[in-house]
Formats: structure tokens, sequence, C-alpha cells
């Protein structure tokens, strides 16, 4: 299912928390392992908009946007790139899709440049995936620089649908979980009475376990969003774009 970031997900933002300590910050600390923690959580969530923009925006083949996408989040451990962000002057979505145009442009006038960074290793990046949810073409009607942050969008919200699958195992909650995965994440979504004959449940029981997984995922979302960005402003920015303005 495609995700519709104007989704009202949880109702209006006034109840948003203030931001956890940012793992910007930690990415950029003087402890190696909080250092490389901290990096993969931010990569996680950002690589596969940075792959998809640069082989739509920058027309590059699968193994050049492979390659571009790996040496771009190993010159961000290695450089300044995060020390750099300046919160009062963009989001950090913004900040780093800039910073790769930069990166790009920079590799396209001295090819052959790129190295390998610092004996890190980045989290496991799954390009296959990344390209299959390539559209067929650009869509013309919006930029390329909303479409990178769409797919951000796009993938806070399938990082945090993973974060309510671990939560249900842990809480041995996998009838509650199901029947939000046929409900919510289809596009032809089962009707509540479906679902009650489904699982044999009470449709009462339907509409609980909805809400209960709804509660969680948007908790889950705004636990994420508040790692990634760039200090409460940008964090609440950026929480009103996923959920939609107070009502």
């Amino acid at each position: 299912m495609g995700y519709d970031p104007d989704t009202s997900l949880g109702g209006p933002y006034e109840g948003f928390p203030c931001t956890r300590p940012s793992l910007l910050v930690a990415a950029t600390g003087q402890d190696v392992g909080v250092r490389r923690d901290a990096f993969g959580a931010i990569t996680a969530a950002y690589w596969k908009p940075v792959y998809k923009y640069v082989r739509l925006r920058w027309r590059k083949s699968n193994d050049e946007a492979k390659d571009l996408t790996q040496h771009f989040f190993a010159e961000m451990l290695e450089g300044s790139l995060l020390a750099d962000f300046d919160p009062a002057r963009a989001s950090f979505a913004t900040y780093l899709r800039m910073r790769l145009d930069g990166f790009v442009s920079n590799q396209n006038r001295d090819a052959g440049r790129l190295k390998r960074g610092g004996g890190f290793e980045l989290v496991s990046l799954d390009f296959e995936t990344a390209e299959r949810e390539l559209p067929v073409q650009a869509n013309g009607e919006i930029s390329m620089e909303e479409y990178f942050h769409r797919e951000w969008q796009r993938e806070m919200f399938a990082l945090a649908v993973e974060d309510l699958r671990a939560l249900a195992r842990q809480k041995g909650k996998d009838v509650p979980l199901r029947v939000f995965e046929d409900h919510d994440l289809q596009e032809q979504p089962a009707a509540y009475a479906e679902l009650a004959l489904r699982y044999g449940l009470p449709e009462t029981a339907v509409t609980n376990y909805l809400a209960w997984a709804r509660r969680e995922l948007r908790r889950l979302l705004l636990d994420r969003l508040a790692e990634v960005t760039g200090g409460d402003r940008d964090f609440r920015h950026e929480a009103r774009e996923l959920f939609g303005p107070k009502r």
C-alpha cells in the first residue's frame, strides 16, 4: 500500500511529544560506538530516498546510484556534513538533499574520485527492493525535491510499521496486528464485519484492535521522527507534514 502523507492517523498534533535526544547530535559525538549506532539509524531512515533521488534526479544507472549512495553516507560519517547542519536554516531532510546534490555534482566533475570510508560498515542496504519501488516514470506533477521528501516520509512510515510488528510480537498481539495489516495496509481494506468473521471476533474487538495499532503506530512514528530531525522546530514541522494541520 502506498503511504499517504496526508493521513489523519492519530489525530491532531497538539499531542506531539518533545524531541528525544537527536541522533544527529549523537552521530557527531566522541564515542565511536555511539556514533556508529546513531549513524546506522540515520542511514536507515534516509538511504532509500537518497538512492531513488539519485536514480531519477541525476539519471544514474542502478550500479552508479548504489555506489553514490554508499559513498555519500560514508562521506557523511567521515566528514562535517552532520556538524555543519543548521536547523535555523532548513529542515534536516532538505539540508541532506541539498548536500546530496552537491556531492553528486562534484562526483560528476571529478569522475573516479570516490573513496571507501573509515572502516565503518553501513547498515545493510536492500537496493533490489528500492529499485522495485521506483516509479515506471517520474511524476511530472511534483518536483524532484518534493519526490525526495515524500519518499523519506514513506520510509519513516515503513520503519514505524516494522517497529509496530516487533512490538506486537513482544506483547503477544499477533491478532490485533493481522487485523491492522488486513485493513490499514491494504489498497482494498477488508470491512470490519469481514475481519470479525475471519478472525472469530466481535466487531467491537476489531474496532479496539485497530485503535490500539493506530495509536501505537503514531507513537512509534513520532519517536522515529524525533530522532532524525534537527531539533524541536524541525520535528514539529515534519510531524505536521505527516499528520496534517491541527483541527
